[in-house]
């Protein structure tokens, strides 16, 4: 039967043999759906996204099933194409899936666009499909983690390790989910672990979850130990040079910074006013955004990719990345109301719209306050500072997206120093030319007075006061990112002057910044 030689082809890897069955079930049975949605399948293996799409389309064209609208869901997503992905998804999920794999595609492209509440049912009915498949399961702990069933998502990473002793990507989420202790931890286990591993991704997630148990239960010359090591390999593996970063503040300060401001001024876009939550990552830009959505009127929308996508969308620029110094330079022609709509539309895809205002928390933001400014005249932008050495030791340590091109400096410990001294220089640019447009709160000046300064924020923000934003750690939406175990408890100072306890090992930073005129 030819689908079923088309779909054993995908499964060893042979396309070509894939698409000449798939080729030839379309032609025989044009009405029919199969042919298509396997030529489909095979042209997103090759590589060929913007192919594959329009045959899968075809194929649900001939009757929706659920398989073929899952897959067309996780191209849609991985074309950024996040509102047709929401309605694929959820189509896929209303014709009620039979198979272990469409239930996990879903609950992957509902986790992809910040839905991890409504993506625990499938990623359960996966497992419960096929319980064998680890993958599967680490989808299903992690969905539970981030909804806060901590005790759920513990249970199963122990069921993944259960299974293979050298799960890192487990080991790892294990390791963040909650406080260790001295008498609870997991640390001889982490070290057979890493003695055993046998590639070197999964001896940097084994590493870092060492540095977490090490650092909770006070073993800070250990824990920095293996940080360096870690961070030293991948470093070396991503080839990074601060230079790249820097050409992009270079280009930023050149665009906004000039005299005149070569940005296109326009009124922008009027309409909902979204609240940026930027800053430095691991600086408190959760615990804020959790303050803001325990408002009556605001809800969140995660980490959104909106300003810089629609930034990188309209300045039409051919390289690969989203932020470089040519895509910046472009933008200086595009008028900002255009940029204002782009992003909404794009926004719009990732909150459930039942709130006035929304939250977008993505600290890189800060790259863009110019282009917010101008484009969206009524958002509000607030920007988290801590002190700089909590902040480096906290970027230092923290295990990025291990391929993300905005946290590649995070792997050298003075390369942080000096990605925080150009944060800096440029968050006195942004206040220089629009002064208090961003709120620039003190992290500790929020622990210190957690209501005086919750007032002030929310001032700022143009929000009437909100007992409930006092009681952020009941708010009982998703968290996806390192802060979670942390936004789930009352207000404290334990990250304060945490730094203290690496001093002598960071003191080439502390030195360099001071060097630098960086207020520390």
């Amino acid at each position: 039967m030819l689908e079923t030689q088309a779909r054993e082809a995908l499964k060893r890897g042979d396309l070509r043999a894939a698409v000449a069955a798939a080729k030839a079930l379309a032609e025989g049975s044009p009405q029919q759906p199969e042919g298509f949605f396997l030529l489909g399948v095979a042209a997103a293996e090759a590589g060929q996204l913007a192919n594959a799409v329009p045959l899968i389309e075809a194929a649900v064209e001939r009757g929706p099933k659920a398989e073929h609208l899952a897959q067309l869901a996780r191209l849609l997503i991985l074309l950024r194409r996040d509102g047709e992905a929401a309605n694929a998804a959820r189509e896929a999920m209303a014709l009620t899936p039979e198979d272990a794999l469409t239930f996990d595609t879903i609950g992957c492209v509902l986790a992809r666009l910040g839905d991890h509440e409504a993506s625990m049912a499938p990623f359960a009915e996966a497992v419960a499909a096929a319980p064998d498949n680890l993958d599967y399961r680490y989808n299903l702990a992690a969905a539970s983690g981030f909804t806060g069933r901590v005790e759920e998502a513990r249970a199963q990473y122990e069921r993944i390790l259960a299974a293979d002793p050298g799960d890192a990507r487990a080991h790892y989420a294990l390791a963040i989910l909650s406080r260790q202790t001295a008498l609870t931890n997991h640390v001889p286990r982490l070290e057979a672990a890493l003695a055993r591993a046998d590639v070197p991704d999964k001896a940097l997630r084994i590493r870092y979850a060492l540095v977490k148990e090490l650092e909770d239960i006070g073993n800070a010359a250990e824990a920095f130990r293996h940080l360096s090591a870690a961070n030293d390999a991948q470093k070396q593996a991503l080839g990074y040079d601060f230079q790249q970063d820097a050409a992009i503040f270079d280009a930023i300060e050149a665009l906004f910074g000039g005299p005149p401001n070569s940005f296109e001024a326009s009124g922008g876009k009027a309409g909902p006013a979204p609240i940026f939550v930027v800053g430095m990552p691991r600086t408190g830009t959760t615990l804020v955004d959790r303050i803001l959505s325990s408002h009556r009127d605001v809800e969140a929308a995660g980490e959104l990719q909106a300003m810089p996508l629609a930034v990188k969308q309209l300045a039409g620029t051919s390289s690969r990345r989203v932020i470089d110094p040519e895509t910046i330079a472009a933008s200086a022609g595009i008028d900002p109301a255009a940029i204002g709509d782009a992003y909404l539309k794009r926004a719009d895809h990732h909150r459930p719209g039942v709130k006035a205002r929304f939250t977008d928390k993505l600290p890189a933001n800060f790259l863009y306050i110019g282009h917010i400014a101008h484009a969206l005249p009524n958002a509000r932008i607030v920007c988290l500072r801590r002190n700089p050495m909590d902040t480096i030791w906290s970027n230092y340590k923290n295990l990025f997206a291990s391929q993300s091109a905005y946290y590649a400096y995070s792997y050298d410990l003075m390369d942080t120093a000096r990605y925080y001294a150009r944060f800096d220089r440029l968050m006195a640019l942004w206040e220089s030319i629009w002064p208090g447009r961003a709120l620039q709160l003190s992290y500790e000046a929020l622990v210190a007075d957690q209501e005086g300064q919750t007032r002030r924020l929310l001032q700022h923000c143009d929000l009437d006061w909100d007992e409930k934003c006092l009681s952020f750690h009941e708010n009982g939406t998703a968290v996806a990112t390192p802060s979670a175990a942390q936004v789930r408890r009352p207000i404290n100072a334990d990250s304060v002057e945490k730094w203290r306890a690496h001093e002598a090992a960071l003191e080439p930073a502390r030195a360099w910044l001071e060097a630098q005129g960086v207020k520390l």
